[in-house]
């Protein structure tokens, strides 16, 4: 997939100042210590990259969403946790502009990495304020501006969107891997293409379904968005969490199956035959039931192990795998199942293209994966991005920057 913006590698970067938006917005602890560094880990060819050109690198990013200056969303652990992998020691900056940042940076080393505050502890940066983004840029010093923050290029921000009018604009290796990985996947795979959704909801998916049936060649649909399959087609979903409202959605989207399958359309699309409930998320009692042995008081809460036999051996039979969604209620070990029988599958075939989507099922993939994610081969560190990238959407995150 060629990626049609310039990258870090189109422009002479070599010993000057860089302005590098990454994203490093981790879960903490309840100590204020880096809980998950996914994210941070994920940014590092690019910021190593920047090192060996001899770079001083200046990082941005956002962590929460703080009302004006919160001390506990402070980007001093991420700092210190990337301090910690990179091995050398960074400058943390406890402003993101004015004098104090513009210093720092001047006393700091040729060659280096410094770290400023978050920057939702301004207003301006959800605003897209230009005079914010001018005054990141003037303060920083830097001749260029690489855009690394995957999981907030869908949103207009001044360090997404303003910023590109004040610096010449490119992508991190961060960047560019997840758009060509993400949409490789979804305009040229290798086939079978077997698409994975699940999560809570069909109307946040509403366009990546519609894609993904269009594109796929079997589309396996789990979660509680199988619970909102399941009772549009007239199976009892009991006291099970399902969105009542989207059931002529759920039509269109089995009719345009049935006019790609055909005959063969319970192939292609693919619901739960099996189920695990409960009478509520914390109970100690759970059942496998098939879809039609639900009861009024039973809620759904994974898929059951014939359906995840079934998703294992066509995800076995794919050269390319999309994930997105986690199969049921997976922060509990007990309704985990299927989502960790989807994983196995995956990482059982390294030679599987396998794509998975960034939220919660990034969570879930990297907190099973012994090898935080490596057994398989793109793991998204953006939720949204790279659900509205699947969808086909253009992100004005990218869009700014200079076209190769």
């Amino acid at each position: 997939m060629k990626f049609n913006k310039k990258t870090l590698r189109d422009v002479p970067l070599e010993h000057t100042t860089v302005l590098l938006r990454a994203d490093y917005n981790v879960p903490l602890n309840n100590n204020g210590s880096v809980k998950d560094d996914f994210r941070i880990r994920a940014s590092l060819p690019t910021v190593k990259r920047l090192l060996k050109d001899g770079c001083k690198v200046v990082i941005i990013s956002h962590l929460g969403r703080p009302e004006g200056r919160d001390p506990k969303l402070s980007l001093e652990p991420a700092a210190q946790r990337l301090a910690e992998l990179l091995g050398e020691p960074i400058r943390f900056v406890d402003q993101t502009i004015g004098p104090k940042v513009k210093m720092a940076i001047k006393r700091a080393p040729k060659r280096g990495v410094i770290v400023l505050e978050n920057l939702r502890f301004h207003s301006e940066e959800e605003a897209n304020d230009e005079a914010f983004a001018k005054q990141i840029a003037e303060d920083s010093g830097a001749k260029y501006f690489v855009q690394d923050g995957f999981g907030v290029v869908h949103r207009d921000h001044a360090s997404t969107a303003a910023i590109t009018l004040c610096l010449p604009s490119v992508a991190g290796l961060l960047l560019e891997k997840e758009y060509t990985s993400i949409v490789g996947a979804m305009k040229n795979p290798k086939r079978p293409l077997v698409a994975i959704t699940g999560g809570a909801k069909v109307s946040d998916k509403i366009a990546v379904v519609q894609q993904l049936v269009d594109k796929a060649d079997a589309v396996l649909v789990g979660g509680a968005m199988a619970n909102t399959f399941l009772a549009a087609t007239g199976q009892p979903v009991g006291a099970s969490k399902y969105e009542a409202d989207q059931a002529s959605t759920v039509e269109k989207i089995i009719i345009a199956s049935k006019a790609k399958a055909g005959a063969s359309v319970n192939d292609f699309l693919v619901l739960p035959s099996d189920v695990v409930t409960a009478k509520n998320v914390d109970a100690d009692k759970v059942e496998q039931k098939t879809v039609d042995q639900v009861a009024k008081d039973d809620m759904i809460l994974d898929i059951g192990e014939m359906t995840a036999k079934r998703f294992a051996t066509a995800i076995g039979q794919a050269k390319t795998v999309i994930w997105n969604g986690t199969m049921g209620y997976a922060e509990k070990e007990a309704f985990a199942g299927g989502s960790v029988a989807v994983a196995q599958a995956l990482a059982a075939h390294p030679e599987i293209e396998s794509i998975i989507g960034g939220g919660d099922t990034a969570d879930f993939a990297i907190h099973w994966d012994e090898k935080k994610g490596d057994s398989f081969s793109h793991v998204s560190t953006g939720g949204g991005a790279s659900l509205e990238l699947m969808a086909g959407e253009k992100l004005p995150g990218i869009e700014h920057l200079l076209d190769a």
